[in-house]
């Protein structure tokens, strides 16, 4: 049996994932420290015979015992309400983390698979992005902790396949959602669905004609899946192309939840991408995959989630206990 460790596995991502391991076989180690992960997240699969879980921080030393085939560095902080809250942490994650797990490989001869992002590309000035764009990237920004963490990821990872021979692959993800996501974590589609649950107006930064791309989670799992099983060791997107202003998705929530909230518009933060779009064109030829969910389908089983949460999570602030220790 193949053993894997998906680190990060109490997370939105994470805990995907680790269903769909389960589901393929393997015997899963699910690695976590709760900073954004919930273990709720993964309590349905704490009695299977062939999953574990760690409760571990993965910039501290990570050894685990016996075999293992893969891993999936899925650790890190990855909406602006926690890594502008956790800003060196974030930075943490992404460096000495990511050391740790190649170590980690590179001492077991495992193949490791790291969570890149779009991000990487910062605010972008060729559109749609491909993995050939380089980025446009404010490295001092408040969200140059995110950006720099993820781009510094790649470089390490690439420096470990090319010099110690490691088994690696990198995937850049696009903007996806699904359930499990945190409903106040400052994401977009949490945000909207929670206000327009309580029956608040809907929050647009700036007049809204920034652009995203929404990937549907189960779409984005297989192409996860697809791309740490195949022979391909530089970055691919995946995501989902087809693009949509904000205030035209902000219409779109409204509509979908049957409320008549009206949109309200504030102030962009610094350095908020205008346009995310990928060119997917890598994941299409060397995966043969594409995202099969429209967005309309994944909306609903995403609102249907949402809105069967106990009401005290719906109301509840979003709260982190951010201890010293993981500030320093």
């Amino acid at each position: 049996m193949k053993r894997i460790l998906i680190t990060g596995g109490a997370g939105f991502l994470g805990s995907h994932l680790c269903d769909r391991f389960i589901k393929e076989g393997y015997h899963v180690i699910a690695m976590d420290n709760l900073i954004t992960g919930d273990i709720d997240n993964i309590q349905h699969l704490m009695p299977h015979e062939n999953f574990e879980f760690y409760h571990h921080d993965v910039t501290k030393f990570v050894h685990v015992s016996g075999q293992l085939d893969y891993i999936l560095h899925f650790a890190s902080p990855a909406s602006p309400i926690d890594y502008l809250k956790i800003p060196i942490q974030t930075l943490k994650v992404g460096a000495m983390g990511t050391h740790n797990l190649l170590g980690l490989a590179k001492d077991k001869g495992a193949r490791i698979l790291i969570a890149s992002t779009s991000e990487i590309y910062g605010d972008p000035l060729v559109h749609p992005q491909s993995e050939e764009y380089y980025g446009n990237v404010n490295t001092i920004g408040p969200r140059g902790v995110y950006d720099e963490a993820k781009r510094y990821m790649e470089s390490i990872t690439m420096a470990y396949h090319r010099f110690h021979g490691v088994e690696t692959r990198i995937v850049r993800i696009f903007n996806t959602y699904g359930p499990r996501m945190r409903l106040n974590d400052g994401r977009v589609i949490p945000a909207f669905i929670g206000q327009a649950l309580r029956g608040e107006d809907l929050t647009v930064f700036g007049d809204g004609a920034q652009t995203r791309s929404f990937c549907f989670i189960d779409d984005q799992v297989e192409g996860i899946y697809r791309l740490l099983l195949s022979d391909y060791t530089m970055p691919v997107n995946i995501g989902n192309p087809h693009e949509i202003t904000i205030r035209d998705f902000a219409e779109e929530i409204i509509k979908l939840t049957g409320t008549d909230q009206k949109v309200i518009y504030k102030p962009l933060p610094k350095d908020d991408p205008q346009q995310r779009q990928p060119n997917i064109t890598k994941a299409k030829e060397i995966l043969g995959w594409e995202p099969k969910v429209s967005r309309s389908e994944g909306m609903k089983k995403t609102y249907d989630y949402f809105r069967n949460l106990p009401t005290e999570k719906l109301f509840k602030k979003e709260h982190r206990d951010f201890s010293s220790r993981n500030k320093k």
